[in-house]
């Protein structure tokens, strides 16, 4: 199986407003980047997309190390994506889960491969998580502009 390390990252400019996404894949030295935004949306759904995207452009199942600073994608992949499915996609105080959509494709194209998740604190030197977190909020930045 083949091993993969994904850098990702999201930004949005507002809360919600225009966001963007980054991913690095490395495998061994070849690296492939992309990236994209929408006008109107979340920082989570950005974070989330950067992952999604990035485990998407895989095109056999990979030996994965998946690297991003956001703890909600990976409580949420790693905690409680569960206890949301066990309760028909509700949380635990009863409310519906949000980014259900992007939940759901995440789970399945995680499932895809083996995926191992690291947290990385951002904005701290981690060299791939500065260069996915600049061309993500450069991302943003151009949607904002073309608004």
């Amino acid at each position: 199986m083949k091993k993969v390390d994904i850098f990702t990252d999201g930004a949005c400019k507002g809360n919600p407003g225009p966001g963007g996404w980054a991913a690095l894949l490395r495998m061994g030295a070849h690296e492939k980047e992309l990236s994209g935004g929408e006008a109107e949306t979340t920082n989570n759904r950005m974070e989330m997309t950067a992952v999604i995207r990035g485990l998407s452009a895989l095109i056999e199942p990979c030996e994965v190390q998946l690297y991003s600073d956001s703890k909600y994608v990976l409580d949420g992949i790693t905690k409680w994506v569960e206890g949301w499915q066990k309760r028909g996609w509700v949380t635990a105080s009863k409310k519906p889960v949000r980014n259900a959509d992007l939940w759901h494709e995440l789970i399945e194209v995680a499932g895809r491969h083996e995926v191992n998740w690291h947290w990385v604190k951002g904005h701290n030197g981690h060299p791939e998580n500065e260069r996915v977190d600049k061309r993500a909020s450069d991302e943003a930045d151009r949607i904002a502009a073309e608004a």
